[in-house]
């Protein structure tokens, strides 16, 4: 039986590396996170005030479009960042700091309201829980020039709203854990101990 699987997590929290480890290990499909198709992205990040609405709004409606998709495909899919995530982290985030206003959040949110309406939720949703400064650490491995500069207390704010939404999601199972190790990637018994947390659910 097909299962949707939903990976989330901040940015450098492993997301991409667990997809492709599941990919691997059980044949799923992959589904990644669009950052390079957004033509907004490296303005945002020069200036969010400016382009934090358009941007959000690009990745909202591409996610949701990309959400649609994964009901059609006929094997078990494994999501890189879900649509919940833009909109209860990020767009959230840009809200609180004034970088998106009042008027143009709420116009955003009842898009994204009346879009999970109709939207399958995962059977499951495995949250990768990262402490900043590995985040940092990853960010300025993989060398992405439009993260390098993205300050720690907004990466800080993410950590702390991933952690809010995570509390209090319930459209699905969760699986909580703790990848500043990643070693279900790295040790034979972190794969075994990863393994037996997740089958249950697939």
């Amino acid at each position: 039986m097909k299962k949707f699987i939903a990976v989330a997590g901040n940015m450098g929290a492993g997301k991409t590396s667990l997809v492709e480890f599941l990919h691997s290990q059980y044949g799923f499909e992959p589904v990644y996170e669009p950052f390079t198709t957004n033509p907004y992205l490296d303005d945002f990040y020069a200036d969010m005030g400016r382009w934090a609405f358009p941007s959000q709004l690009y990745f909202l409606t591409h996610k949701f479009r990309l959400h649609i998709d994964l009901g059609q495909s006929a094997s078990t899919v494994v999501q890189d960042r879900t649509i919940y995530e833009d909109a209860e982290i990020f767009a959230t985030n840009l809200a609180q700091t004034g970088d998106i206003s009042a008027r143009d959040f709420e116009t955003y949110m009842e898009l994204y309201r009346s879009m999970r309406r109709v939207l399958q939720p995962p059977d499951v949703l495995i949250y990768l829980r990262c402490t900043v400064s590995t985040v940092r650490r990853r960010i300025k491995k993989r060398g992405r020039a439009s993260e390098l500069a993205i300050p720690t207390p907004y990466l800080s704010r993410l950590n702390r709203l991933y952690d809010e939404w995570v509390a209090r999601y319930d459209l699905s199972p969760k699986v909580i854990w703790d990848s500043d190790k990643a070693d279900y990637l790295t040790s034979f018994v972190g794969r075994l101990e990863f393994r037996k947390m997740l089958e249950p659910f697939l």
